[in-house]
């Protein structure tokens, strides 16, 4: 008789739901949310049972809003989670405003419990600031990739649709939460009710941490002209330090003329102009997402000095970058 009571304890352990705690911080993304959530509640649909529940929590126990203005009540305030829940943070816009010092703290100490804690979109800024990454690899959404490398150079940032190392789960945002957690459904209960619940979600291809969150080149510019690409690339990777359009035409084996005619025929401007565009966004990128000097991103931005990057920044966005930043103070304070 003990030896039954005994088989039917580990049957009943064994068919306990895994919960995962959702922590919404403000201005949230939905999208990123529900489209984990949802994917956690069609595999209980599609296997008939119990399998996974769920909990949202935010700071104060206080309903939250989304990033378009959406309000979702919620089941309470940070709290002692379960040893074998999952703490998935939620972010969205304005990620360095929403991560608190009270997230902080209470991510850290559920931490060193052990569990394991994803951050969904921006929230992987949250994850860092509060020292969870540290010897991870992590990815974070693409427009906030520069931000977070400036702020956390020593985390191995990649540019992978989610990531999951150890106990550490990131995603890029968007629908990668969908990939992120058809993988955990596979390592829980197998590829079939994975591929199930992608079906369900008319989710026709099911993307690995193998994948890249951003187009190609050629499907971002919509041009397939190789030597094209191989330019662009090489702008990407060299904003602090931009390459002269001659050295850039003879690494591709052309002449400056031709890498000229080139850019105005697909992308009706000139390599400079192509360039300066690049350098300008991700200086905007900077001064909307992080506490950097104009100075600072001036040269992280390949610009000699504060001055011309004020000029050329004007010129572009029809303001200055300290009337930028001013200016997104007031919309995160509304």
């Amino acid at each position: 008789m003990p030896h039954s009571r005994q088989l039917v304890d580990v049957e009943f352990n064994a068919a306990k739901p895994r919960r995962f705690v959702f922590v919404l911080l403000n201005d949230f993304s939905m999208l990123s949310f529900a489209s984990a959530m949802d994917s956690l509640r069609i595999a209980n649909r599609m296997s008939g049972k119990p399998l996974y529940e769920w909990k949202l929590l935010t700071e104060g126990g206080e309903s939250v809003k989304c990033s378009a203005g959406t309000e979702l009540k919620v089941d309470g305030d940070f709290e002692e989670i379960l040893r074998d829940d999952t703490i998935l943070v939620c972010g969205g816009v304005g990620i360095q405003a929403t991560t608190s010092k009270k997230l902080i703290n209470w991510l850290r100490r559920e931490a060193r419990r052990g569990a394991i804690i994803a951050g969904l979109c921006t929230a992987s800024y949250s994850l860092a600031k509060a020292g969870l990454l540290e010897g991870k690899k992590a990815t974070i959404h693409w427009e906030n990739q520069d931000s977070f490398v400036e702020e956390f150079g020593d985390i191995e940032l990649t540019k992978s649709i989610f990531v999951m190392d150890g106990n550490r789960y990131t995603t890029a945002g968007g629908t990668s939460s969908i990939d992120l957690m058809l993988k955990v459904i596979a390592n829980d209960h197998g590829e079939d009710l994975a591929n199930a619940v992608a079906d369900q979600m008319i989710y026709s291809s099911i993307r690995t941490d193998q994948d890249t969150q951003r187009l190609s080149v050629p499907s971002r510019i919509g041009v397939r002209h190789p030597k094209l690409s191989a330019v662009i690339q090489m702008m990407e990777q060299y904003i602090e330090e931009p390459i002269s359009p001659s050295v850039l035409a003879k690494k591709v084996g052309m002449s400056t003329r031709q890498l000229e005619r080139l850019f105005r025929r697909y992308l009706n401007r000139s390599p400079k102009r192509y360039y300066m565009e690049l350098r300008l966004q991700k200086a905007r990128n900077l001064l909307m997402q992080t506490d950097m000097s104009v100075i600072n991103i001036a040269l992280a931005c390949g610009f000699a000095s504060p001055s011309h990057f004020s000029k050329c920044y004007r010129a572009h966005y029809s303001t200055t970058p300290y009337r930028e930043r001013g200016a997104q103070s007031v919309r995160l304070s509304i």
